[in-house]
């Protein structure tokens, strides 16, 4: 029998794939956690229990259980604003409120109200499904919203918080050509040029207004050309795809065609965008329900122009991609590139020579052929734009490769796959300081039940990403609630969420924002003077039982009655009350680094731990608490944090995995930086038994 001191200095890794539990010959396995819930890993190596969330408002009322999305709307470096849109539904309507500071915004434009409707009419009948679909992107004071269903509206804001504005775009909508259609006019025709802009005249008036955007084919295909503008009915102005084979001569009846068969591309008929971006001075919008694989971009400096013209370098484009299958666009990224996500493969517009794109050079390039998954935005990080890819099963990175000199799609949750099931939204946080990591959160589906379940237990729950690729750290941990993580959104600092939560046996769809001064979810905090013995202002909670904290003394869980908390009866500077959540941080099995090999066959035992902490009032061990300071049950003057190592001994009984389990019984701080510990290695005895 052996003892041997070990010491984890770093869980960079985060949680990983428990079909990971056995590679020992990797050496990411020792800096890996088999669990992290509801503990953030720090970029320096260490994790915190994750901050708590501040509740905000109840959404309820606004019908968000028909759908809820948050919108964030950076109006300045100074302001940002948050949009909640809920599938209202009454008369097909989408109601929008804006928060500034956390705080809703009312009397919008003076009206009384603190929201605004938008009516779909009867285009569609809003619900769960259908608000997902709303796709956005913002240019200044505008925000530009399109779904497959809808026509593309803007919501813009005006010279004040309280001043907002929800119209339909008018928009010039391009031609495309559905069903084709020829006719032979009985006339001559006559270009007074071979290539370019031509005028073409008839002998006799066989042109209408309506043909144009429609084509003139000749000889066969030798000379093609699409009418822009009707001048009279013998005299036509066109641009040319296809040369003329000659100029000023006549080109007899029967040797020409008028191609027909154009309409608008978007209406109600054929569909309207379903994704959108700003790129390179043009508004860009992807597909549609009946041209799904089609790229619309409009005239430079002209958002709302999509209408090609005469094939300047700034007129409107229209691509359709090129590939052996249909790929619908999902997604459209601002990027290095134009970056084009669609259901089965990925596409960039290259720019050569950093020349901007025109209808003469466009050209839209294979990248990658994952496909991603619909109604997930793509989210761009350090150079690279990470992706859910179209099974939703793995999150993946496209990166430009200087190599390859395109791009490459890797699949950085390859290690940490078991957290993310049936992904249905996601965000990213860039790191605000020099001590933060990008933070990327990835919300679950929720279980059929609504609730997580020993079958499904990360249901409902929401993937975390920390992520230094300065460092080459992507470490994953999981974040659970009393409920259903629902949508989630970052507007600039803050990181937004939405949770259904059951209270009084109803469901309810509460907005509230992660905050690192609070330790609960769903929490309330008041910061004036009290001496009594009841806290109101919890009525959303009503019926729950909650942790009560006052000036870092943690009181006994008390039920929410009539809206209040009644407790203790101290003076305290401040209060915060809110559900209490679970932090558990399980290590990997125990591996000794051995000439002699592996001890995983062999018996062991933890002799003792000694965790380094930062800041921290509470950790327990193994099922055990560990004194940092003394609690008391009342009185003022709090606890102070604790920072330092604390050695704990007296573990008794060998193990096969001897494995460490960190959790909290009170929520309170906690920060762990490493873990120092020994261990006792002997022998397995194996009995055989006769019976």
């Amino acid at each position: 029998m052996s003892r041997l001191q070990q010491y984890q200095s770093n869980f960079s890794l985060g949680a990983i794939d428990p079909l990971l539990r056995g590679r020992i010959d990797l050496q990411q396995y020792y800096s890996a956690l088999e669990t992290a819930k509801n503990v953030l890993i720090e970029p320096q190596g260490g994790f915190s229990r994750r901050a708590g969330l501040k509740f905000v408002t109840d959404l309820t009322s606004d019908n968000a259980s028909n759908g809820v999305m948050l919108i964030p709307f950076e109006f300045s470096t100074t302001q940002n604003f948050l949009i909640v849109a809920t599938a209202y539904n009454t008369a097909n309507t989408i109601r929008f409120r804006f928060y500034a500071n956390q705080t809703l915004i009312t009397n919008i434009n003076s009206s009384g109200n603190s929201y605004l409707d938008y009516s779909t009419g009867s285009l569609y009948s809003v619900s769960a499904f259908e608000l997902i679909k709303l796709y956005f992107t913002q240019n200044t004071d505008t925000l530009i919203c399109v779904h497959e269903n809808l026509i593309p509206f803007s919501i813009k804001r005006g010279s004040a918080n309280n001043l907002w504005t929800i119209a339909q775009l008018s928009l010039t909508s391009p031609k495309a050509q559905f069903t084709k259609a020829t006719s032979n006019p009985s006339a001559t025709i006559t270009p007074d040029a071979t290539d370019g802009t031509v005028n073409i005249t008839a002998s006799s008036g066989v042109f209408a207004s309506s043909n144009v955007d429609q084509y003139i084919e000749a000889n066969n295909g030798f000379g093609r050309a699409r009418i822009i503008e009707y001048i009279s009915s013998t005299v036509v102005k066109a641009v040319t795809e296809t040369p003329f084979f000659e100029k000023d001569v006549a080109i007899a009846s029967g040797a020409w065609t008028l191609e027909t068969g154009f309409e608008n591309a978007w209406s109600s008929t054929r569909g309207y965008p379903r994704t959108c971006t700003f790129h390179e001075g043009r508004l860009y919008f992807g597909g549609s329900a009946t041209l799904p694989s089609t790229l619309f971009a409009s005239k430079v400096g002209q958002y709302f122009d999509f209408k090609a013209d005469e094939g300047l370098d700034d007129d409107a484009l229209m691509v359709t991609l090129t590939t052996d299958s249909v790929n619908a666009i999902n997604a459209l990224k601002s990027g290095r590139d134009l970056q084009v996500f669609t259901s089965g493969a990925e596409f960039f517009l290259p720019q050569a020579d950093l020349e901007p794109i025109t209808p003469s050079n466009i050209v839209v390039k294979s990248a990658t052929r994952r496909g991603s998954k619909a109604n997930i935005r793509p989210q761009g990080a350090e150079g690279g734009t990470l992706f859910i890819q179209r099974q939703g099963k793995a999150l993946r990175e496209m990166l430009f490769s200087d190599v390859e000199l395109s791009y490459v799609a890797n699949n950085i949750s390859l290690l940490s796959s078991h957290l993310i099931i049936d992904p249905q939204k996601m965000a990213l946080r860039p790191a605000t300081d020099t001590t933060e990591g990008d933070l990327l959160m990835i919300i679950n589906g929720t279980s059929t039940s609504g609730y997580r379940t020993a079958s499904t237990p990360f249901a409902g729950g929401m993937a975390c990403f920390m992520m230094n690729k300065g460092q080459n750290i992507i470490a994953p941990s999981f974040f659970e609630t009393d409920g259903d993580f629902i949508d989630v959104a970052v507007d600039l600092d803050d990181i937004f969420v939405v949770v259904k939560r059951t209270i009084g046996g109803s469901a309810k769809y509460y907005l509230e924002v992660f905050d690192d001064d609070f330790t609960t979810d769903s929490a309330v905090q008041k910061s004036t003077s009290f001496s009594g013995t009841s806290y109101s202002g919890h009525a959303h909670l009503e019926g729950k039982t909650v942790a009560v904290i006052r000036d870092d003394i943690v009181d006994p869980s008390v039920a929410v009655s009539s809206g209040a908390v009644t407790t203790i009866a101290q003076p305290a500077s401040y209060m915060e009350a809110g559900l209490d959540f679970d932090v558990e941080v399980k290590t990997m099995p125990f591996e000794a680094k051995l000439a002699s090999g592996s001890v995983q066959s062999q018996k062991r035992r933890i002799l003792e731990i000694a965790p380094i902490l930062y800041k921290s009032q509470n950790i327990a061990i193994n099922g055990f608490d560990i004194p940092l300071e003394t609690f008391p049950i009342s009185g003022t003057g709090g606890v102070p944090t604790f920072s330092g190592s604390k050695k704990t001994m007296g573990f008794r009984g060998y193990t096969r995995d001897a494995q460490i389990t960190i959790t909290q019984t009170q929520p309170v701080f906690l920060t762990v930086l490493s873990l120092d510990f020994k261990v006792s290695i002997g022998q397995w005895v194996e009995l055989n038994y006769i019976l």
